[in-house]
């Protein structure tokens, strides 16, 4: 990429990095978190096959229990986008993680199903806000040519904190009639520190800019180029601060098409996801397995995530975001599609990874698309907007799951999941395709709001 011959701005000096101690430090501060998160989100699973059995509990009340938190994050994105937009990415961090942290510790307490919906709900607050506004930070940094992998990157963490509720789901979750009340517990202790972490991470010096905070933007851009040996140069003034444009500028005619597109692939995708793996313990412990070996499988499935991250981050600034992300969602159909009809142990495991492989590596090319279609001003919003408009599958999708095993058995259930992941590919030749390009490159038109001089 050639570099222009005016004076960079500040945005321009941080594209032509190269991946510093200091990009390593943002993603594995902000992944602490993201691990934590899809940690919480995976021992539910574990949690509801046990409650199953320990406190009786009927299909209806097990879907609540898998569904509610899915409304605290619905909500949670799109308060959190909002919020990251008006009051920083750094400060929404602090608080999601305090939320977050505090909730799980008190629904190891739970006492009835009602304390354990009310819990769920709050965790979910605090985990939807997050997700969203770490993707919106961590792209803010990462280089241009190389934005896509890292945010992928970033969302492997999701791999590695749904691999350690499934370990703490095989071993601790079946030690005892409270082993799920420590396997919650176990999930809070982390958020400690992750914010210990996090207090060390930089505010978006985009974001900073369109406070008009120039001085701090400044320090963060030449904290990067230290680390990375280049010498800082002169960056214009940029322009005066703007308000924050508003949730509806998502739909102006720049934006639209990209949003729309957008909206259809974030609930396929987690109609499909959040229905299928939020219980796939209890459809397999229902198939005949015993509760270890459904938990022993989940693990081994679960572990099929990772390589399907590397894959897709390889693939990503190779083939771009649209092509990548179009792949391993008809990968993820023709995994549910074959799991829908596995007959036999090897069959469900096989099946099982192929469908974790290409569903994970499709999550990580989502995370990175989204940001990049959004300019600054309207980054998070956009992000948290989709998130949030994605959550409302996940709610509906753990409660569509016995009606569907009723009608049709678990093929019916795996068959309705891959038509999703396929109107999901459909929905993908909607997004533009920005690998190598500034953020700088999304359509301002969005952003035209009343200056502040």
């Amino acid at each position: 990429m050639t570099e222009p011959t005016s004076p960079l701005t500040r945005a321009q000096r941080l594209d032509r990095l190269p991946f510093t101690n200091e990009h390593g430090r943002l993603v594995v501060g902000s992944g602490m978190g993201w691990a934590l998160d899809a940690m919480d989100v995976g021992l539910i699973s574990f949690v509801m096959t046990a409650l199953i059995a320990q406190w009786g509990l009927s299909t209806t009340e097990v879907s609540w229990i898998g569904s509610i938190g899915f409304v605290g994050m619905a909500i949670g994105a799109t308060l959190g986008g909002l919020l990251a937009d008006r009051f920083g990415r750094r400060q929404v961090f602090a608080l999601t993680l305090l939320v977050f942290g505090v909730a799980t510790g008190a629904a190891a307490l739970s006492w009835s199903v009602g304390a354990l919906l009310v819990f769920r709900f709050l965790i979910g607050l605090g985990l939807g806000a997050e997700l969203p506004v770490a993707s919106t930070l961590v792209s803010e940094f990462a280089p241009a040519r190389v934005r896509g992998r890292v945010v992928v990157l970033l969302e492997a963490f999701w791999a590695v904190g749904w691999t350690l509720a499934a370990l703490i789901g095989y071993f601790v979750v079946p030690s005892g009639d409270d082993g799920w009340r420590w396997a919650l517990a176990i999930g809070a202790v982390p958020a400690l520190y992750a914010v210990v972490v996090r207090r060390g991470l930089p505010e978006s010096v985009r974001f900073l800019e369109l406070r008009g905070r120039t001085e701090e933007a400044e320090a963060a851009v030449r904290r990067f180029e230290r680390a990375a040996g280049v010498e800082p140069v002169a960056s214009p003034a940029p322009e005066p601060p703007s308000a924050p444009p508003g949730p509806g500028a998502l739909w102006s005619a720049a934006t639209r098409l990209r949003t729309a597109a957008l909206w259809v692939v974030w609930f396929s995708i987690n109609f499909s996801y959040y229905g299928a793996f939020i219980w796939l313990p209890t459809l397999l412990f229902n198939d005949g397995f015993s509760l270890v070996k459904s938990f022993q499988y989940t693990l081994i499935i679960t572990l099929a995530q990772l390589p399907g991250y590397a894959v897709a981050a390889f693939l990503i600034e190779k083939w771009g975001r649209r092509p990548t992300l179009a792949t391993f969602l008809v990968g993820s159909a023709v995994g549910a599609g074959l799991f829908a009809t596995a007959d036999g142990d090897t069959a469900v495991l096989v099946t099982g990874m192929v469908l974790s492989f290409f569903n994970l590596g499709a999550w990580g090319a989502l995370y990175a698309i989204t940001p990049e279609i959004y300019p600054t001003a309207l980054r998070a919003t956009g992000a948290g907007a989709a998130a949030g408009f994605g959550r409302l599958a996940s709610i509906a999708a753990p409660l569509s799951v016995p009606p569907l095993i009723a009608a049709g058995g678990t093929g019916l259930v795996f068959g309705t999941f891959a038509a999703f992941f396929l109107l999901a590919a459909l929905a993908t030749w909607g997004l533009p395709e920005l690998r190598g390009r500034s953020l700088e490159a999304a359509p301002e038109a969005a952003t035209t709001v009343a200056r502040r001089r």
